[in-house]
């Protein structure tokens, strides 16, 4: 293993820093943090889905902020157009008179981009961060170009307001390591949230990580171990979601269309190879892949007629699984 236990041990420690800096500044929404913290130490891009004001994008610029990136927002609204996403070649005169074309970079070359209400925009225009998410690259006119490295898409959504909206299609949610609900605030969050944002104070947040160290980070992710215990209970997850297996749950049978892909899978172990890293350990353990169960495959997991008319929702099934399946053995 490249990295000893006590590099971890540090990092950990940072990595608690980080969490905590945000906290000053964000109330509440512990589990949205982390989940955000965990899909960026796996280098992968989130989508964030809960109601109008509840900080979604308060949340993603304050983690930029305290992980020193730079940061863009995309406004996503019906009229926008792929060109304003990725940027467009424009013709400059020269100081002799001569007209050359100049590439104009768009919001996406940052290296973190909110993507705002995503669903808001056209097909047209969500399938242009399809080659950004998953190549790290976009192509303009022909030429290809390279992403800043580390780069995330943080993505929102209104799960209650569907007027004039455009679904993302299943190949696109695909390409989110993760789906994090973030949920309503308590009283006592409230009561906070207000004096916090209605007074004169105003919190300063300070960098706690660099572009370096988040890298670093990055890498000692990937060298966690995984045990092929850990491995085969993480496939068994992943297997219990799809309907037309044989020793399914008959819940999943009843309501699911499809199951989680292999990218599920990726996501899963992935997010909890992070979490080990937050926690300041270098192995993957079984409550790792369990917290991370559901961010990994609720946006994986597409109910059927029956499922939605009855109210049952991914979450649900996920715990049913979660259940049903024990350390590389289904009851």
């Amino acid at each position: 293993m490249a990295y000893s236990e006590q590099d971890y041990l540090e990092i950990s420690e940072q990595l608690q820093q980080v969490k905590s800096e945000i906290s000053r500044f964000i109330v509440g929404q512990e589990e949205a943090i982390q989940y955000t913290l965990y899909s960026i130490l796996a280098d992968g891009h989130s989508l964030l889905e809960g109601l109008p004001g509840l900080g979604k994008t308060m949340l993603i610029r304050t983690i930029s902020e305290v992980l020193d990136l730079s940061f863009l927002r995309i406004q996503f609204t019906p009229d926008l157009m792929p060109s304003d996403i990725t940027g467009t070649n424009m013709i400059e005169r020269t100081i002799d008179g001569k007209q050359q074309f100049i590439f104009q970079p768009g919001p996406i070359f940052s290296q973190m981009v909110l993507a705002d209400e995503i669903n808001r925009a056209t097909p047209k225009t969500q399938s242009a961060l399809l080659e950004a998410m998953g190549e790290k690259t976009v192509t303009v006119l022909g030429e290809t170009k390279t992403m800043d490295n580390p780069f995330f898409v943080l993505a929102t959504q209104n799960p209650i307001e569907m007027e004039g909206t455009y679904p993302l299609p299943e190949a696109q949610m695909d390409r989110f390591l993760c789906k994090i609900i973030v949920s309503y605030p308590t009283k006592q969050e409230l009561m906070e949230i207000v004096k916090r944002t209605t007074g004169a104070k105003e919190i300063e947040l300070q960098k706690v990580m660099d572009r370096d160290r988040l890298l670093l980070a990055q890498k000692m992710v990937k060298e966690v171990l995984v045990a092929d215990e850990m491995m085969e209970y993480a496939v068994n997850l992943v297997v219990a979601t799809h309907p037309e297996g044989n020793d399914v749950l008959p819940e999943v049978k009843q309501y699911v269309m499809y199951g989680s892909g292999p990218r599920g899978l990726q996501s899963i172990l992935k997010l909890a190879k992070a979490r080990a890293v937050m926690n300041g350990r270098f192995h993957v353990s079984i409550a790792d892949i369990k917290s991370v169960a559901k961010p990994a495959l609720r946006h994986r997991i597409m109910l059927n007629y029956e499922g939605e008319a009855s109210g049952k929702t991914s979450d649900d099934l996920i715990d049913e699984i979660l259940t049903s399946v024990q350390q590389g053995v289904r009851l």
